[in-house]
């Protein structure tokens, strides 16, 4: 599906193209579960093929527990973060995200979590399932709501989908992981991350799987699960 179809799409594309032509330091932000990690790695695994001034951040379970924290966004303001992309969480951090605000750092949220009437205070808000999205599948993943902006990214920037192929498969596990539905665009996004785990798994992958001893098995969604 066209990922230009998502609200904000075209505004997420520009600021993250402007940051890159103004050598900004940017952030991928995610939450510390396996959605949220394998959207952090997806992110930042693809726009570090093409930008170095980039780092992560997963917050911890215990210090900071769930979603932004202002710890978080302390750390971005003293490390000369401007833009900050949040994964997997970030539709209910209105207080945080304004605090980010007067630290003059900017939010591209991508989550697919239902938001509140009220919305943060973000320069772009991804999210299938905003009152006010059109794109016709609501139930991707966090890391599918990655995937989609990423897609967008690449196909302003000139870049080949070929190019967003290898970073499948984190899409798999994190559709099987978050228990998202197995169906239409989540269907297509976890048939070909299957074939990607299976065929060539990202390194960290790779590891998960020798540990778990299913190296030489044909990995299904339950075996992720």
């Amino acid at each position: 599906i066209n990922p230009f179809l998502m609200k904000d799409m075209d505004v997420a594309v520009d600021r993250l193209n402007d940051a890159m032509g103004r050598k900004e330091r940017i952030m991928v932000y995610g939450d510390y579960d396996v959605d949220g990690c394998t959207s952090v790695a997806l992110v930042y695994k693809f726009l570090q093929q093409f930008y170095s001034n980039i780092e992560y951040y997963i917050p911890d379970r215990y210090e900071e527990g769930y979603g932004v924290s202002r710890k978080g966004i302390d750390y971005a303001h003293q490390s000369g973060v401007k833009l900050v992309i949040i994964l997997d969480c970030g539709i209910k951090a209105i207080e945080e995200i304004g605090y980010a605000k007067s630290l003059g750092i900017d939010f591209i949220i991508c989550d697919h979590h239902v938001p509140d009437e009220e919305m943060p205070p973000a320069v772009a808000i991804l999210n299938p399932k905003r009152p006010d999205d059109h794109y016709p599948f609501k139930h991707l993943s966090g890391c599918g709501v990655g995937f989609k902006f990423m897609q967008a990214f690449a196909k302003n920037n000139g870049i080949p989908f070929s190019r967003l192929i290898p970073m499948l498969d984190l899409c798999a596990v994190s559709i099987a992981a978050d228990l998202v539905q197995v169906e239409e665009e989540n269907r297509i996004l976890a048939f070909h991350g299957l074939k990607q785990l299976n065929q060539n798994p990202s390194l960290g992958l790779k590891a998960i799987i020798d540990i778990c001893g299913l190296a030489g098995k044909e990995i299904s969604m339950s075996d992720i699960v």
